[in-house]
């Protein structure tokens, strides 16, 4: 699936759910549905700076050039989030991912749902996405 399809997917789920309350409980449940991270990540450089709560991320690349993401948060509701941008991001190519327009996040209502220190933190997460991208696109140019 492309990253518009997946992006597509989660607005359609999110159209079925009308109350806030309703979606917050769907995120939290994406959050819970994110495979742990491991033990030897959740180290100072895998924090995401600019986020007020605990966000670790961490990227690798296949042999096909394809990204992968895992992350853990200790706030239930940034879990989600950065649940969705994996979905979302998963398994596309550095630049793909650097080419990406997340309007899913406007879509579905969730920036203006958000405190400003989650959107703040929400923006930190596709900061640091981008720039694992953008730190694979150079090695692969090389």
């Amino acid at each position: 699936m492309t990253i518009e399809d997946k992006q597509q997917q989660i607005i359609d789920e999110f159209a079925d759910i009308d109350d806030w309350m309703d979606r917050y409980s769907y995120i939290i449940d994406l959050g819970n549905a994110l495979p742990p991270i491991d033990d030897s990540l959740k180290t100072p450089e895998h924090l995401i700076e600019g986020c007020q709560s605990r966000v670790w991320l961490d990227a690798t690349i296949d042999n096909d050039g394809k990204m992968h993401f895992t992350a853990d948060s200790d706030a239930i509701i940034v879990k989600g989030i950065i649940s969705m941008l994996i979905s979302v991001l998963n398994e596309h190519t550095p630049q793909e991912v650097l080419d990406a327009d997340l309007h899913f996040i406007n879509d579905i209502g969730l920036a203006e749902n958000l405190s400003p220190t989650r959107s703040n933190g929400l923006l930190a997460m596709i900061k640091q996405m981008r720039l694992y991208a953008l730190a694979f696109n150079s090695l692969n140019k090389k």
